[in-house]
């Protein structure tokens, strides 16, 4: 499906070596899941384990990558439904692979408490499959309840971001209307001064035109 998509996008884009060296990481990590589902059984050799291990990282570095714009306002809720979701596959995992988790509260239990990194030690994965899902689910899940507790860090902090933000709206509103009273009073001034201007002019032009008429009358005497 990752494939597919990364396909569909690089050819839609028209540039598609372009696409596919900007998203190096994608196919890194197809290449990687495919091998990793062809690979025979962890327990037989290390460097399987180690495969698997590594795309698992590479899933979750992707997560985060994918996830990173939920860090914001209004992400805490998104990303705690997330982490829900992640918990309770994961103890569908351990209640299927794990013979010490008989009920699905059992399974939850050990995947909170794996991927919390607790490990009170009542309930431990026993079995090669639950061990080897253990590690994706440390990895996934703290990768999962990090995000959670950032998320909700990131809330608290721009809840006094918020607060800053309407003292410094508030103080702006407050400037800005002083200096439109300014403004106004500045132009009432200038209207007065410019009425008192035109009146003094049409006085002189009006002295002016007296004192011509008058001259005029008396040379005519």
């Amino acid at each position: 499906m990752l494939a597919a998509a990364l396909w569909h996008t690089a050819r839609a884009t028209g540039h598609m070596a372009a696409h596919l060296r900007a998203n190096w990481l994608d196919l890194l990590l197809i290449l990687g899941l495919v091998a990793a589902a062809l690979a025979p059984p962890s327990h037989g050799s290390d460097w399987i384990l180690l495969l698997r291990l590594s795309v698992a990282f590479l899933s979750l570095v992707r997560m985060v990558w994918c996830l990173q714009n939920l860090l914001t306002r209004g992400g805490t809720l998104y990303l705690v439904a997330l982490a829900c979701v992640v918990l309770l596959m994961c103890g569908v995992g351990f209640w299927w692979l794990e013979p010490r988790t008989p009920t699905l509260s059992d399974g939850l239990w050990l995947a909170f408490t794996t991927a919390a990194t607790v490990g009170y030690g009542d309930v431990v994965p026993t079995t090669p499959a639950s061990k080897i899902f253990a590690v994706f689910v440390v990895l996934l899940g703290f990768g999962v309840l990090t995000m959670v507790t950032a998320a909700i860090a990131t809330s608290w902090i721009e809840t006094e971001e918020r607060r800053i933000e309407r003292e410094i709206l508030y103080d702006m509103r407050i400037r800005i209307g002083k200096v439109d009273a300014d403004l106004n009073a500045l132009r009432a001034e200038l209207r007065a001064a410019a009425h008192l201007l035109a009146s003094a002019e049409e006085g002189k032009h009006l002295a002016q035109t007296r004192t011509a008429t008058a001259h005029d009358q008396g040379n005519a005497g």
